[in-house]
């Protein structure tokens, strides 16, 4: 495992809560595409699932007289990029993390997505380990949120632009609007992501940022734009 700093490894897994019985999928998890051929890409999509049902459940026994809406609000707000940056960088993820030459001289290191992703990712790695508990992966992540959750104010009307897309297509009894990755630009280091989202009425709005997330986010304040539904929504 080349470039590996088995003690900042192990004061990782002292942060996050968890000693992983094969190493190697931790420094998998914490693998950018631009180091190594076999990065954590497929690690950060199964973590982006388990995570989304985690805290789901958690909110859905914290709050039963939510509705769909401000559940999924409040879930976006506890899973987005900058909080798990947040995450990432208190449990010491930005010092592991193994990039390529680009990234690390551009400071990649330093950014929310990179940092965000392998939160994800770590959070696949520990479900392959535990031998898909899902569980002891629950029991692992939950008081990393914890205080987040405790904040938490269904009342709070800040929402991000996807959750008001949502809610406002929901409250019109139309379905849900698609979100597709169109490509990507630019050195690894400055990825850009073009998104195109498509309304149940055939509306499109394409929109650029420097992660799926943001993009997204940008594609739906258009879209709520044009609906005159904007007010409200955060960034």
């Amino acid at each position: 495992m080349d470039g590996v700093n088995v003690e900042a490894l192990q004061r990782l897994e002292q942060g996050i809560g968890y000693a992983f019985g094969d190493l190697g999928l931790l420094v998998l998890a914490l693998t950018h595409r631009s180091f190594a051929r076999e990065h954590n890409e497929r690690l950060e999509f199964l973590g982006d699932a388990i995570l989304d049902m985690i805290i789901s459940k958690r909110l859905y026994d914290l709050f039963p007289g939510c509705p769909e809406g401000e559940l999924t609000r409040m879930r976006s707000a506890l899973v987005r990029e900058g909080t798990l940056a947040e995450l990432a960088r208190g449990f010491g993820v930005d010092r592991c993390l193994r990039l390529g030459l680009g990234e690390l001289k551009s400071g990649g290191a330093r950014l929310d997505s990179l940092n965000a992703d392998a939160v994800e990712s770590i959070i696949g790695a520990m479900f392959i380990d535990t031998h898909e508990d899902y569980a002891q992966v629950r029991e692992v992540v939950l008081p990393w949120f914890e205080s987040r959750l405790r904040a938490l104010d269904p009342s709070d009307e800040q929402k991000d632009p996807k959750s008001v897309l949502q809610e406002v297509l929901q409250g019109s009894h139309e379905s849900l609007p698609t979100y597709q990755v169109e490509g990507t630009s630019g050195p690894e280091h400055e990825k850009v992501f073009t998104v195109l989202l498509t309304l149940p009425s055939g509306q499109r709005f394409r929109a650029q940022g420097t992660s799926r997330r943001r993009a997204e986010q940008a594609a739906a304040r258009q879209a709520l734009g044009a609906m005159g539904q904007l007010p409200g929504a955060r960034p």
